[in-house]
Order: structure tokens, then sequence, then C-alpha cells
């Protein structure tokens, strides 16, 4: 459940963004060599504005679920699980790996069920780190049907079928929703019993969404050969607009908070909103508790997942007093440990001896 409150009105905001770049090149065969022998560290993190498809109304799950797969350049998984069970930092030795993760498992047709990802090369330096940045847009593509009425009674026994090399789906002549399919061919299929004539096969691509029109023309609604297919492209779209990772306005509001990972890097930023999972709390200069119970009302730590255990990878938080002290120190409400919560405040250099959120005015829970 969602809760926002005000403490008081907005400072002007001054964003400073010190943007850290991910090194990313095509391919995994075509990476510049690295000194062999010595470890390194790969960190993985997604952009900005990571939560927008759940709020847009897509079943998606939270980034969280996904499913994320590190490996070498011999194939060989080096890590593969949920991103939110993936440590905030893996040590490996220094080469190339393919970093690549999925909202889901999609292998054949289904309704309402859009796929998301993204796949990167990265090097992993001898005695340094890479930070991957992941930008997921989606990865298959759709369809839906529009019947017209006057189909029904030419063909009363009829049944559309949806079919692609990796199956096939029964679209109701009633039925509203978006039949997703693996990028490739898929053809619209009228069976009559004992047979199936293929109205029309079209290519689609990873992130299209098509809408096709399927009725009788002219003034006959009895013979079969006066069937239409009609391509409606005032209606055919491509998701671009739900991406996973768009860069966008850079903490101005709830739909753009910057994640725990940018905020770290734009430290005098004002009056911006922060995303991050509360992980902790009694916070001194050096140490942290993950744990209950707490002993401190006066601050929190947060991080980019809710499993985040490493103090080196979160934030600060300063709670001042009066109500919003009262609503989320953990002392008095430990249950907010792991949740997801939105803050609006001043990015500081140092508290506590890390970067902070100070000056809080609103916030959000999830």
């Amino acid at each position: 459940m969602k809760r926002s409150v005000t403490l008081c009105g907005s400072k002007s905001v001054a964003v400073l963004f010190l943007t850290v770049l991910s090194v990313l090149l095509p391919a995994c065969n075509l990476l510049a060599p690295v000194e062999a022998g010595g470890l390194g560290e790969l960190r993985v993190s997604f952009a900005r504005n990571q939560e927008a498809l759940t709020r847009s109304g897509f079943n998606i799950p939270d980034t969280s679920d996904f499913i994320l797969n590190v490996k070498d350049s011999d194939g060989k998984s080096v890590y593969e699980g949920l991103y939110g069970a993936c440590p905030e930092s893996l040590s490996l030795p220094s080469g190339s790996y393919t970093v690549s993760v999925i909202s889901e498992e999609f292998e054949k047709p289904a309704f309402s069920r859009p796929q998301f990802g993204d796949e990167q090369c990265v090097v992993v330096p001898s005695g340094g780190s890479i930070n991957v940045r992941l930008v997921c847009s989606q990865t298959n593509a759709g369809i839906r049907l529009v019947v017209d009425p006057g189909f029904l009674f030419s063909y009363p026994d009829g049944v559309l079928i949806l079919k692609s090399s990796t199956g096939r789906i029964v679209y109701g002549y009633s039925e509203k929703r978006v039949a997703y399919f693996k990028p490739g061919d898929v053809s619209l299929v009228l069976n009559q019993g004992t047979t199936d004539q293929v109205l029309m096969t079209r290519t689609l691509s990873a992130k299209e969404i098509l809408e096709l029109k399927v009725g009788v023309s002219g003034e006959s609604q009895s013979s079969a050969g006066s069937m239409s297919v009609v391509v409606d492209t005032t209606r055919t779209w491509l998701k671009g607009e739900y991406i996973i990772g768009e860069e966008s306005s850079g903490g101005a509001d709830v739909s753009a908070a910057l994640t725990v990972t940018d905020a770290r890097n734009s430290v005098g930023s004002e009056s911006v909103w922060v995303s991050g999972y509360i992980v902790g709390g009694d916070l001194t200069s050096s140490s942290a508790s993950f744990k209950k119970p707490f002993n401190s009302r006066t601050n929190l730590l947060i991080g980019p997942r809710s499993t985040t255990s490493d103090r080196n990878s979160c934030m600060s938080v300063q709670l001042p007093s009066g109500e919003l002290r009262d609503a989320l120190n953990l002392v008095d409400h430990p249950s907010l440990l792991g949740r997801k919560i939105y803050l609006r405040g001043d990015i500081v250099e140092a508290y506590y001896g890390l970067p902070g959120i100070k000056n809080i005015t609103e916030y959000e829970l999830w």
C-alpha cells in the first residue's frame, strides 16, 4: 500500500549528474585483452526508473525477481538466479563476461505475458571493478485481434488461431487481451472443424504490438470468399515508452526517482526523489545494523535491493524529528525492514561516512 506525506514546500531543484558509465562493447569476442590471473569486481544494477512498467499496470515482477545470468567467455554461468539474491559485488577472474537479465521465462505463446530483458558484454579488469547498468526493453512481440460481429455470423463454427514456430493459441471472438510471441513469423489461422486456412502471416519484431481487424468485406456475410483481414496501422505501436531503465528527469518526481546507485553519484542534488529498500539502521561512522532489533530512531540505511547487506552499496538517511521520524524509524516499526521506499530530499556527500539523504520533505512506502 502506498502512503505519502508532505512535510514542507519543495526547494528549488539543482541536479548535478556525475555518471559512471559501464564499459560496453558489441560482442565479447571483440573485447580487448586484459591482464590474466588477477581478480576483479563486477557490480550489476538497473538504470533509473526501473519501476516504470509496474506503475504502468503491466504484470511485470519487481526487478528483484528478474532472472539474472552472468556467463564467462566459455559460456559457463558464474551466477544464475534472482537478481535480488545476487551479491552486491561478484569477485571474478579478470576477463570478458556476458550479463543478461529477463523479467520471466517465455517459451511459448501466452496472453498478457510481455517479457523484458537486456544483455551486455563487459570486461572485468584485474584489480579493478566494472559497473553494469541494465536497461531492459521488451524482448517479445504481441498481437491483438478485433473481430467484427459480422464475422461470427459468417463463420459461426470457425475458430481463430494465432500460430508460430513455438506454439499456437486460440483467440476467442470476445478476447481483448494481447497474445505474446517470440519475434518471428506469426500466422492467423481459421479452423473450421477439419481444415485450417491461413489468412495471413506477419513477421513481428521485438517490442512490436500489432492489432488486426478481422471481419467480412462487402455486403455479403455468408460467403467465405469475402473474408478480410486488415492491419490497423494506426494501432501498430512499439513499446518504446515502456522501458525499464529509461533515463528521464533525474529525480524530479516519483516516476523518475533516482536509484540508490544513481543517487550515490548525484551528490549536491537538492529536493530530488530517491528510491531504495530499507535494509538497516543504527548507523555509526563505520558500521550499521542489518538485523532487528534496532536502537536508533534518527537514521535509516537504504540499499538497491531488499537483500542488500553491503554497507558500502547503501545510502544513509537522516530522519528529521516529527511525523516522518515517528512513521519510519525501525525501533517502533521493525516491519519496515525490506520495504521499498521513495524519499524526497537533498543528497549529501557524507552522513555517517556514506553518501546520504537529508532534509527529507516527502516519502512514499510501497
